[in-house]
């Protein structure tokens, strides 16, 4: 009898489609998750907005998480306790949605825009000086093994 064996490859994050990129960042975002005692389950469909939920092993919090691959404000988003989590270089920050956008407001002129005021979001992987640093209490932990390299996560 032969052994089995697998040729372990590591894959180019460029190279993946738009849902394979979803998937992986979701396995990567969890797994940090975990490390806070979150046990993430995936959506199929984004209910109420979410497209995981991270239940706490305290039984009394849960978080409905939007996943990006970038910085994402959205109109759809407000309100509703959504948490928006994205890598950006060589970290994931988890931070919620009307919070990340107060951020926004205070240190950026992207809600003036006219993707935001005329096609109610905006996003972007370039993030100024002075937004990073107030997002610094939102960094959740390092982007490990292969990870989407800045432009890369288009």
């Amino acid at each position: 009898m032969t052994e089995a064996r697998y040729q372990f490859k590591s894959i180019r994050y460029k190279d993946l489609k738009s849902k394979q990129k979803e998937h992986f960042n979701f396995q990567k975002i969890a797994a940090l998750l975990a490390d806070y005692g979150f046990n993430c389950i995936k959506l199929a469909d984004d209910w109420q907005s979410a497209d995981f939920l991270a239940y706490h092993n305290d039984g009394r919090t849960t978080l409905k998480v939007q996943l990006k691959s970038r910085l994402t404000l959205d109109k759809k988003y407000c309100d509703k306790e959504i948490w928006i989590a994205f890598p950006h270089k060589s970290h994931w920050y988890l931070v919620e949605h009307d919070r990340l956008l107060k951020k926004v407001g205070e240190h950026t002129n992207w809600l003036e825009s006219t993707s935001w005021k005329h096609k109610d979001g905006y996003s972007s992987t370039s993030i100024n000086p002075e937004l990073l640093k107030s997002l610094e209490e939102d960094i959740r932990g390092s982007i490990f093994g292969v990870a989407p390299l800045e432009g890369e996560n288009d």
